[in-house]
């Protein structure tokens, strides 16, 4: 086994070699590991959750998956802490298209339940919690345990300017295939695993691992701007801008708006202004932070 082992790594490295081919290696899970004394590190969790839809109101949640990491001042990534896996039972049966996109069937999860307790108590000395889409993952994780209403949070999908870094989209496992690995997709505590590597990768425009560029970036406030009662015959316009459509349910106003950053805060009132109003406008504007970017109380 050993002898093969060897023989299938030396058929690898001498394809990775050539221009005609890549190789992508299976993703080996880190070990857990215990900080040195006196070495200065923060705590962040990596969070995912699959659930019986995309309805972040009335759809449930059927696994949490976790992974508890240390990282250093300057972003390099210290270790793996700590791990969190549960299955959750739903009110209803687990949709068809759902068990074939994750493989989590009635039978795993029947009878089981995620214990509140022991969430809060693997989540309370974290400083930021990570998901790679933070707008879903970050809805329901509320919903269920009020500890994440507390948390910053960042999103690895949307803070980390992966198309300039040489990367044609942010999908995780476009992502962990650029970096050489490929993982089972699709189960929350695999796709933590996947993410920790991805944020360890170094990006070519910087030399510096990504949770630098994602901690730079949630650190910083941005501003939502909401394009209330603009022409309905520029929503196209509105929509190749960037902006998203509110339709109201969860309470915030039925509305186009738009994440930007502080600093172009006024670039985007004067286009306001000037390409959908066509007059002096004072627009809805809501200050966000890592602490309540991506809620559903934002």
């Amino acid at each position: 086994m050993l002898e093969n082992d060897l023989t299938l790594a030396a058929m690898a490295e001498a394809l990775a070699k050539s221009a005609d081919y890549r190789v992508l290696r299976r993703l080996v899970r880190r070990e857990t590991y215990t900080p040195s004394d006196g070495q200065t590190t923060k705590t962040g969790i990596l969070l995912d959750v699959e659930t019986t839809g995309l309805d972040q109101q009335k759809d449930e949640v059927i696994e949490l998956g976790m992974v508890k990491f240390d990282y250093l001042p300057d972003g390099q990534i210290a270790g793996l802490r700590d791990v969190f896996s549960s299955f959750n039972e739903p009110s209803a049966p687990i949709p068809p298209e759902v068990i074939a996109l994750t493989g989590i069937t009635n039978e795993m999860v029947a009878g089981q339940r995620i214990d509140e307790a022991a969430v809060s108590s693997f989540a309370d000395d974290a400083v930021i919690v990570i998901a790679h889409n933070a707008s879903f993952d970050r809805k329901f994780a509320e919903r269920y345990w009020p500890v994440f209403q507390r948390k910053a949070w960042g999103c690895s999908a949307t803070e980390v300017e992966w198309r300039k870094n040489g990367f044609e989209g942010s999908r995780l496992g476009y992502l962990l295939n650029g970096a050489g690995f490929f993982h089972q997709a699709h189960r929350a505590v695999d796709d933590c695993y996947a993410l920790l590597e991805i944020l360890a990768l170094e990006l070519p425009a910087t030399g510096k691992p990504a949770l630098v560029a994602l901690l730079e970036q949630a650190r910083k406030k941005t501003m939502r701007v909401w394009a209330e009662r603009s022409p309905f015959d520029l929503k196209d316009s509105l929509r190749r801008r960037g902006y998203r459509w509110s339709d109201g349910s969860d309470g915030r106003p039925r509305s186009w708006y738009v994440d930007v950053e502080e600093s172009k805060l006024d670039d985007e009132i004067a286009f306001l202004k000037t390409e959908i109003y066509l007059q002096d406008v004072e627009p809805r504007l809501q200050t966000l932070t890592a602490f309540d970017r991506f809620s559903i109380r934002a």
